[in-house]
């Protein structure tokens, strides 16, 4: 969103910034408005990571003071031209047309994710969800290349209170005045298409945001260690391994364990962004490694807290990427030429990790699941790293870096998206 933000500014618009959780203003430019809406979640409903019961109470809670903090921005001299908001925050549809303000909504996932929100309904029909393990592996006839296995879930939350959620993510779309993704037409054209034939509202794909404009300021809550920059220069070209699993994915501790020794057993200089919540129920720092480990990676190793994401992805030292293969994630790496080494958590990461690994061809998978052990690891890495196939991903992701970089550049499918979109937020001031 903060991308956005900042194209959308870089074209003259003016930014105001509603938000339950308040970001650092000095972070932003000073030209951002940052308005505050209060959010009535109960904490313990947070904690209980049950992602359906907090999306439907965010959406709730935040509706009415929405109406207030918008009426007020209206009665302003320049009023409101457009409202932008993630699909999930679907309140504020109803809220718009009530005070008969456009309303357009960001997707932050794929394309193909949120064709798959379109067809939850009938997936649930046909029986490929719940999903049944014996059936894991079956290929889904009406959504290829998903297997069964690929679907979106969320363990910690009810799978019909999920796909309510969805239906009115997607009912919300139907009504509004377009949906923007962060992808572009060279590796998602065909959802993209099949979601503007079936929504009949205009569709921008305007990706990857992260190669439009530099992103001025943070987009996140944890401060990054700029530091690794500086190690990174040290380090051989094309030799390190950037391993990250995104702001909300978690592992326990013994996986934590298994992903360090996999890491150290292949010898290679690695960047690892442990975040203070990854390990569930631990604060674990580098120095907390057992002692026999720390001698093995000796200096080879620098695990940080958080890392400047796109700015390490573009680093001519980073070689792979082991990533959780959130969507931001995904399309940075990417639009980097970064190969991917793929271990899916949750959500939309297991459908992203399926068309890189199947259908684009730009890293490997390790299996989501069970404990990730140490072998699947270096297995993983000595793959993508050396030998033939490693080699044909290296050339594929460098083609594709090569598209992402037309579809932005001047004529280019993304830039004339966004050129559509500009237009289309300008003529809302006409009616």
């Amino acid at each position: 969103m903060f991308h956005l933000a900042a194209v959308l500014r870089s074209r003259g618009f003016s930014i105001n910034v509603l938000h339950t959780r308040a970001p650092d203003p000095a972070a932003h430019p000073p030209e951002y408005r940052f308005v505050a809406v209060a959010d009535g979640t109960p904490p313990e409903l947070v904690v209980s990571e049950d992602a359906a019961a907090v999306l439907t109470s965010l959406n709730e809670t935040c509706a009415v003071p929405f109406v207030d903090r918008l009426a007020a921005l209206l009665a302003e001299e320049g009023g409101v031209l457009c409202v932008i908001a993630d699909v999930m925050w679907y309140a504020p549809a109803a809220v718009a047309r009530e005070l008969g303000v456009p309303l357009m909504l960001l997707m932050t996932s794929s394309a193909s994710s949120f064709r798959m929100f379109m067809e939850y309904p009938l997936l649930l029909e046909r029986g490929f969800l719940p999903v049944d393990d014996a059936q894991k592996d079956t290929l889904v006839d009406i959504l290829p290349p998903f297997r069964v296995k690929d679907l979106q879930r969320i363990d910690t939350t009810n799978l019909y209170s999920f796909a309510n959620v969805l239906a009115n993510v997607v009912a919300a779309a139907r009504l509004s005045s377009g949906l923007i993704l962060n992808t572009f037409d060279f590796i998602e054209g065909d959802n993209i298409c099949r979601i503007r034939d079936e929504l009949s509202i205009p569709v921008f794909a305007i990706g990857p945001l992260n190669k439009l404009i530099p992103l001025v300021g943070r987009s996140s809550f944890l401060p990054p260690d700029c530091d690794c920059l500086r190690w990174l220069d040290t380090q051989a070209p094309s030799s390190v391994l950037f391993v990250s699993f995104g702001t909300m994915a978690t592992i326990d501790a013994q996986e934590f364990l298994e992903v360090a020794w996999g890491l150290a057993s292949t010898k290679l200089p690695f960047l690892w962004v442990v975040r203070p919540s990854l390990v569930r129920g631990l604060r674990l720092h580098s120095s907390e490694l057992p002692s026999d480990l720390q001698e093995e990676i000796n200096g080879r190793g620098r695990i940080v807290s958080w890392a400047p994401q796109e700015k390490v992805l573009g680093h001519p030292s980073v070689r792979a990427f082991m990533t959780h293969n959130g969507w931001n994630s995904t399309i940075e790496s990417i639009s980097e030429g970064v190969p991917m080494i793929c271990r899916p958590c949750f959500g939309d990461q297991m459908g992203n990790a399926r068309y890189v690994c199947a259908v684009w061809r730009l890293g490997v998978e390790m299996e989501v699941g069970s404990v990730l052990q140490r072998a699947k690891v270096q297995t993983a890495v000595e793959k993508l790293v050396n030998g033939e196939e490693g080699q044909n991903v290296k050339q594929r992701m460098r083609n594709l870096r090569i598209e992402a970089e037309k579809c932005v550049s001047k004529g280019g499918s993304s830039d004339t998206g966004l050129r559509n979109l500009v237009d289309s937020i300008l003529s809302f001031g006409k009616c």
